[in-house]
């Protein structure tokens, strides 16, 4: 028998959730992958084109992905604290909220909801206050990059009643 304490059962385990880390990266960079093999090459007499850049990427998250997967299993990432799912319910909530509404409502009213629903998320209690400084919020940023920048936004019942 050794001198020294035995390894408990849990310091041999890998951590899990740095290993899921790991695969996702792997998966991100099969995406940039596959989408990058589409591309034309046209990189010409310099060997640079438009897959230059996304293969670096893919490449510095398989990276990523290794060291991480490593780092799982030398135990060095820092103990987590257990994770809080009541505001990511919300800021989850709002994201989809967004998505769902973009096209019906516009813009602003959909931007203001996820800006509401984050804010509760991020303990702000009262929504009927946060819901109208979202939606002028975002209305400013629509008017900003639709009429400014001339770049295309959903526009819904807000924005039609002032342009």
């Amino acid at each position: 028998m050794s001198k020294g304490i035995a390894p408990s059962h849990a310091t041999r385990r890998p951590d899990w959730a740095a290993l899921c880390i790991a695969a996702s990266l792997v998966i991100i960079a099969g995406i940039i992958f596959w989408d990058v093999s589409k591309l034309p090459e046209l990189g010409g007499y310099s060997k640079i084109g438009p897959a230059s850049v996304p293969h670096a990427v893919a490449w510095c998250l398989i990276g990523l992905a290794i060291w991480t997967a490593i780092a799982a299993f030398r135990h060095d990432f820092p103990k987590r604290e257990k994770q809080d799912l009541g505001p990511v319910f919300w800021i989850v909530a709002g994201l989809v909220l967004q998505m769902l509404l973009l096209n019906v409502m516009g813009f602003s009213i959909a931007t203001g909801i996820l800006f509401a629903f984050t804010a509760r998320g991020f303990g702000k209690r009262e929504i009927w206050y946060a819901l109208p400084i979202g939606i002028m919020l975002s209305f400013v940023v629509w008017t900003i990059f639709s009429k400014l920048l001339k770049l295309s936004l959903p526009a819904g019942p807000l924005e039609r009643l002032f342009f």
